[in-house]
């Protein structure tokens, strides 16, 4: 989730994200599983639709071009592309769920659990953490494959906060799930 140039600009170094995340999608697609993207980016409607004391609409407001759903800055990084069959939605909120029609396409799918991995670790996961648990999924997070600028914060949020919601694994302990180890 949130994989896009313009969000991984926050982190010092996301290569190592891109990779772990990477594995990821290569397994998942290996074990035969459905790969969703989210991405996050606003069009001229989005941005009008923000109430004026929005403080999120502020701060996409404030990102001006690099927050657009048709800049290259919003697509998904091309180190780890869709590919046909994948889901890929565009949301103009925090959370995966609450602007796009990825639980109905998951649902339609029989999809009834989901591993996370995102760009901010206190944004996109836990609003997703959370979305996710209220729907009712099996949920589990790759806490080494989720970022955020504050690293204090995402160790908080992956031992403490996620747990009561959430399984949370490696990339390692995923890969060892996927082969039945």
């Amino acid at each position: 989730m949130d994989y896009q140039p313009s969000i991984l600009g926050s982190l010092k170094e996301p290569d190592h994200l891109l990779a772990r995340v990477g594995e990821c999608i290569s397994a998942v697609r290996a074990a035969g599983g459905t790969v969703a993207y989210v991405r996050v980016g606003f069009t001229d409607a989005d941005y009008a639709a923000f109430p004026s004391y929005s403080a999120m609409g502020a701060r996409a407001k404030a990102a001006g071009e690099n927050m657009r759903a048709d800049s290259p800055k919003t697509a998904v990084h091309a180190s780890i592309a869709p590919q046909p069959g994948d889901i890929v939605v565009r949301k103009n909120r925090v959370g995966a769920f609450s602007t796009t029609d990825l639980h109905r396409q998951l649902k339609g799918l029989g999809v009834d659990t989901v591993v996370l991995a995102g760009i901010h670790t206190s944004g996109v996961t836990l609003t997703t953490v959370r979305e996710a648990h209220d729907l009712d999924y099996r949920v589990f997070v790759l806490a080494d494959a989720c970022g955020d600028p504050d690293p204090d914060v995402h160790e908080f949020l992956t031992q403490k906060i996620f747990p009561k919601q959430a399984t949370v694994i490696s990339v390692a302990q995923f890969g060892q799930q996927l082969q039945g180890v």
